[in-house]
Formats: C-alpha cells, sequence, structure tokens
C-alpha cells in the first residue's frame, strides 16, 4: 500500500502511535524500578503505621489527667517494640518521634508544653504537664496513612523517587514494569567522517546527529546500539539494517538518505523490508520524514514485535525537531505512559514572528515562566533562539520549546499567544502555577495544553481543566483573554473548593469534533474533577460548544446554568441568549463558561457556594450528604431576587453580551 505524499503533523503521529505495541513487562528490583512505568498494582501487604506512634517527642498521657505533676513509669522509643508499663491514671511515659505509645495512653504532650522536676531522684523520674490537651492529640493511628490491603500505587503510573519509596514501604523488592525499547542509530551519508578534531577534507562534514540521537535517547532511558556511519551504498546500507531488524530492536533511527536524491536508499530499503506509513509531512523544518513498521519475523524471529523505523532528515535540527515530535511519544507509548505526547503550553511571543505560507513551522524557543505585576499578566514567555534554518543546530542549542506557528504567511506580533510544545526542562520557573507533565497532552494543531500536571501530592483535592473555545485564538491571530481570567478566578477560590487547581488548559477551534476530544480525553483519560469551558454558547454560526458537550456527558446539570444565567442577567440582558449546557461525564463535572472574562468570574463566584459538595458527589463520595435544606420560611423573600431581575436592565452596558467568547 503506497504512503501519501504529504501529510499533516496530527495525521503523522497518530500513524506512528497506532502502529506502536507496548513492550511486554518484565520484572526488575526496586532499584531499576525509578523511572520505568508500573505493570501491576500495588497493594499494601500492612497498615501504615503498624502501631499507634507519636507524632512528637513529649510523654504519653492519659487526656483527661490534665496539667500536673506525674512519675514516668517507661519510656517508649522509636524502633523499640514499646512493651513496658501500662499507662494508668496519674502516670505517664517518656515517647520519642515515631516510638509506639504504650497501652492506656491516648493522648501525647510534646516536651515543649512539660518541665522536668529537677528534685526527683534518678530511678523514680518525675514531669509536669503544663498543658491541658484532648484525647488522641499527636498520635497516629494504625493505619492512618496507609490501610491493610489499600492500593498504593496503581498499574500505569510512572516511578518517581516517591513512589519507589511507596514501593519499599510495601515491601515490594521486585516489581512487574513495562521495559524501554532498545534504539539502534544509524548516520548514512558520504560526506560524513567521524566527529574527530582533525582536518577535514574538501566536502566532508563531521557526524554530529548520530552523537545528537544517541543522548537523546539514552536521555529517554532507552539502550542504544550504535550502527555507525553507512556510504551512499545501496547493498551497504541494506546489509546494515537487516543486522540491526535481527538484533532484538524495537526502534531503528536512521538519519540521511531519505530525501529526493538519486542516491538516497533509507526509503527504498525500508518500503523492502516492511510497510511505509508516510515519507513526508508538512511542517518546517523536517519534511523528509520516512516513518514505517517492519516484521521481523520475516527474517528470523516469527514472534518478534513490531519495529518502528524513522528515517529522520539529514539537516540536524530537522533531524532533532521529528526527534523529539514523534520519536519521543513513540518510546513513551512503548515504555507503558498512559499519554506519551510531549506537554504543550500556551506561551506568550517576547518579538513578533513571520509565519510560513504554506508549512506549519516549529520555531525554536527558550520558554520561561515569569511573574508581573498581575496574575493574570504573568505566565510562560517565549524568546526565540534565532536564525532558524535547519542545518544550523545552535537554534537548538539553548531552546526547550518547539513555537507552533501556523500556516498563513502573516506576521505575529510580540505579545501575542502561541502554541509551545516543551522539549526539556523549563527555566526561570517562579512557583505561581505548575510545571507541564506529560499527561492531558495533545500534538493537534490549535490545541493548547498549559500548565498540565497531575501530582496529587501538591495538596489539592480537586483537579480543574480549562477550555478556551475560540477560532481566533486557536489561530494565534487573538489574545486569550478569558483562559488566563479563569485560571486566576479558580486558583484563588481553592480555599472555597475545597483544594483546587487548574492543572490543564488548552484552546481549540470552534468545531464540534476537536472539543469533544479534549472533553472525553479529559474527563475519560486523565480524570478531571471539573472541566470549564469557555466561550462557544452564542448564537452565531460557529457557537456549537453546547452541542459538543450534550454529545459527551451522560447526565444533565440544569440548576447549574440556571445560577449562571440568573447572576449574568443582573448585569446584562443579553444573558438570555446563552446556550450553555452542563453535565457530568464518568466522575467529571463539565460545565460551559461564558467567554467575556467578568461574566466568567461572576458565574464562577454564583457556583461557589455548591460546587466542592457537587465535585464530592459527582466522585462518589457517599459520604457527602446534600446540606440541610433551609425551609421556606427562613429563606430570603422571594422580590429579592425578582428585584435584581428587574434592576439588571439599568447595569452598564458596557459589560457586553455574557453568553459567548
Amino acid at each position: 500500500m503506497a504512503a501519501k505524499s504529504m501529510i499533516s503533523v496530527e495525521e503523522a503521529l497518530d500513524i506512528v502511535l497506532s502502529v506502536a505495541q507496548r513492550l511486554p513487562p518484565l520484572t526488575v528490583s526496586l532499584h531499576e524500578a525509578l523511572g520505568k512505568v508500573l505493570a501491576q498494582d500495588i497493594t499494601a501487604p500492612d497498615p501504615l503505621p503498624p502501631y499507634r506512634a507519636s507524632v512528637k517527642d513529649g510523654y504519653a498521657v492519659i487526656a483527661s489527667d490534665g496539667p500536673g505533676e506525674y512519675p514516668v513509669i517507661t519510656e517508649s522509643r522509636a524502633g523499640n517494640d514499646g512493651v513496658g508499663e501500662t499507662v494508668t491514671p496519674g502516670t505517664v511515659a517518656y515517647v520519642t518521634t515515631g516510638g509506639p505509645i504504650p497501652d492506656g495512653a491516648d493522648a501525647v504532650v510534646q516536651v515543649e508544653d512539660t518541665q522536668l522536676i529537677e528534685s526527683a531522684s534518678v530511678d523514680s523520674k518525675q514531669v509536669r504537664i503544663l498543658k491541658q490537651i484532648r484525647q488522641g492529640v499527636d498520635i497516629r493511628p494504625v493505619g492512618c496513612d496507609i490501610a491493610e490491603g489499600d492500593v498504593v500505587l496503581k498499574s500505569g503510573e510512572r516511578l518517581g523517587p516517591a513512589e519507589v519509596g511507596l514501593l519499599a514501604t510495601a515491601g515490594v523488592l521486585m516489581v512487574k514494569v513495562y521495559p524501554t525499547p532498545e534504539i539502534a542509530v544509524l548516520s548514512t551519508g558520504d560526506e560524513l567522517v567521524e566527529p574527530t578534531n582533525g582536518t577535514l577534507n574538501r566536502g566532508q562534514i563531521r557526524d554530529s546527529n548520530r552523537a545528537m540521537i544517541l543522548a537523546a535517547a539514552t536521555q529517554q532511558q532507552c539502550k542504544v546500539l550504535d550502527l555507525g556511519i553507512a556510504h551512499d551504498d545501496e547493498k551497504e546500507i541494506e546489509k546494515i539494517l537487516d543486522r540491526a531488524f535481527s538484533s532484538g530492536i524495537n526502534i531503528l533511527l536512521t538519519s540521511g538518505g531519505v530525501s529526493m536524491g538519486d542516491r538516497d536508499f533509507v526509503k527504498p530499503l525500508l518500503e523492502k523490508r516492511g510497510r511505509v506509513h508516510f515519507h513526508k509531512v508538512c511542517m518546517k523544518p523536517g519534511k523528509p520524514l520516512t516513518f514505517a513498521e517492519i516484521q521481523p519475523g520475516s527474517i528470523e524471529n516469527e514472534k518478534a514485535n513490531t519495529i518502528l523505523a524513522f528515517g529522520l532528515p539529514g539537516n540536524p535540527v530537522s533531524c532533532l525537531v521529528c526527534f523529539h515530535l514523534f520519536v519521543v511519544p513513540a518510546i513513551r507509548y512503548l515504555s507503558g505512559w498512559t499519554n506519551p505526547h510531549i506537554p504543550r503550553v500556551h506561551a506568550r511571543l517576547k518579538q513578533s514572528m513571520k509565519t510560513d505560507p504554506i508549512r506549519p513551522e516549529f520555531h525554536r524557543a527558550t520558554v520561561r515562566w515569569e511573574v508581573n505585576d498581575r496574575l493574570e499578566n504573568s505566565g510562560f514567555f517565549a524568546d526565540s533562539t534565532g536564525h532558524q534554518m535547519s542545518s544550523r543546530l545552535l537554534s537548538m542549542k539553548s531552546a526547550n520549546a518547539l513555537l507552533e506557528l501556523p500556516a498563513s504567511g502573516n506576521l505575529i506580533p510580540a505579545g501575542n499567544f502561541v502554541v509551545a510544545s516543551i522539549i526539556s526542562d523549563l527555566s526561570g520557573f517562579a512557583g505561581h502555577g505548575i510545571l507541564p507533565s506529560a499527561k492531558s497532552v495533545d500534538t493537534k494543531q490549535g490545541c493548547i495544553p498549559q500548565n498540565i500536571n497531575t501530582d496529587k501530592s501538591l495538596g489539592f483535592e480537586f483537579r480543574v481543566a480549562i477550555l478556551t473555545v475560540s477560532d481566533t485564538v486557536a489561530s494565534g491571530t487573538g489574545p486569550d483573554r478569558s483562559g488566563p481570567r479563569a485560571v486566576s478566578v479558580v486558583n484563588s477560590s481553592s480555599e472555597k473548593l475545597g483544594g483546587a487547581n487548574v492543572v490543564a488548559t488548552a484552546v481549540v477551534p470552534d468545531e464540534v469534533p476537536k472539543i469533544k476530544e479534549y472533553l472525553k480525553r479529559w474527563s475519560d483519560v486523565d480524570k478531571m474533577d471539573l472541566v470549564l469551558t469557555l466561550g462557544g454558547t452564542g448564537f452565531t454560526p460557529r457557537d456549537v460548544t453546547p452541542e459538543a458537550t450534550k454529545e459527551v456527558i451522560h447526565k444533565e446539570t440544569p440548576g447549574l446554568l440556571h445560577v449562571m444565567m440568573r447572576e449574568s442577567l443582573k448585569v446584562t440582558p443579553f444573558a438570555m441568549l446563552s446556550r450553555s449546557a452542563a453535565g457530568i461525564r464518568g466522575s467529571t463535572l463539565i460545565i460551559n463558561m461564558p467567554g467575556n472574562p467578568n461574566a466568567v468570574a461572576e458565574c464562577m463566584e454564583a457556583l461557589l457556594p455548591a460546587l466542592k459538595h457537587a465535585l464530592k458527589q459527582v466522585r462518589g463520595d457517599k459520604r457527602e450528604k446534600h446540606p440541610r435544606h433551609v425551609p421556606h420560611a427562613d429563606a430570603a423573600p422571594v422580590d429579592t431576587w425578582e428585584h435584581s431581575y428587574k434592576s439588571a436592565s439599568s447595569v452598564g452596558q458596557d459589560h457586553g453580551c455574557s453568553c459567548s467568547h
């Protein structure tokens, strides 16, 4: 089957990930597990702590005894079994942090709230308790951190230092994980020589691509096989490829030999050994990218996994850009990542940039988080690395991001937002927000995730995602004013929401499939607690957010819409033109918000009194009961709301229509 002549970036990546197959799990030691993805659930074999433990250094007491002088009858230190005398009324026991609580005691008084009585004899210690405390103070009950049988880690989670610590806590010495792939790297070209410091002959260049890609693959924790340099000789290249295909590798990376020259042999050799899915991608740089799947079983091993073969371009920048955009997601998928896409943020340009009229461009840049005088003016800012010629590797030197510039031929002014794919650590991050992770991301043009992190250890109970729906913002021709305002509103209301934070944002055009794609992914895959959409709820032909939302929700929540409508009508009569939808999909609450930044704040304020309660119920917390209903006789007079409604028309009209973006 012939490959298409030229396909889009998103289509190319979809093909790569559809062909990729997760590697079979293997069992490794605890010390080899860092960075790997779990292939099994881990349950706690016993509770933590396994005994009642002291939170502080102090004295285990009977709380009802109160302040006074007491004999110290025993000591309980961390590491011993707590065997000793039982604390009875009128006695205390000395305990250290983590030490077992002796039988009979029901609270701990910290050392700072006691005085050791110096006059007491050596054999009979006495302590003065200075403070009345409650029963249970500074005692960790059995299983308060982890109950016996709890699932502490789930299959599909990536193992960082904390997760390795949890494995040790659960007594797991050997664990089943997905391995990282083995990658073979080959450079092709008569002009290439090994990177020595000797004098180059005319027509020669040092091979930078191979060293660069080997390093990039190693950075992804992959095993690497260096195939060296092959001249532009079909038989020589074929011999090297056959040897590589039979060696047990999972991914083959070649550079050069995939363009249109009469000595570019890589593509025809891949066609000979497997199926070439595409050989040109509509992007700049990186157009001559070839991707093929090879079935090594046809050579020697019938049971061998499919080999993913990437014919990377020869220009160094094109080669590395294609590695980040296509090979890294493939590596992550093979390695068991739930979401293999590289993270993307919405960054503000520090200088104007001219776009290519034909192909989307991946402009190398440095992205930093900058804090300005107002939170809504803080965010990610992008600095170009300078001249962007695809042979100029210096443009990659300080780049941590690829700016996705749409094909239009227009100038994008400084200060506008663009999509930035993050390819290495973000620098200059000041802590006002959350660094991206690999979850909840996509590489679709016009879909712009930002500030993505799913780490619940950050202390937030509810995770919120915000989707701006706007043709203007998605195309880069206008700024996103409602998105940053919504982030600010949610994060500033975190305490009222019981601990909520925006962990993902995106921008999509007014198109039902793209809106639905994000709503489904954030609900089904990333398990967001709350998804807010902004804009696209009015009467214009392009306003389709409600239609997309209604196609994905399982249950409607009309009461939320009523409250938002009532609040907006206080400001403008045009609020009645809103066609917003709201509902529940799985364990995620989805609400269509207005596109007007001020209206977003007003609607959120109206929902706050019940939103925490709603999110807990959607999550399935059976302990979360409906709050006590206020009897009608105690409620506010009916005409209070009617007065607000009637006076809405007298409010200043500069608020604008709050029903769409």
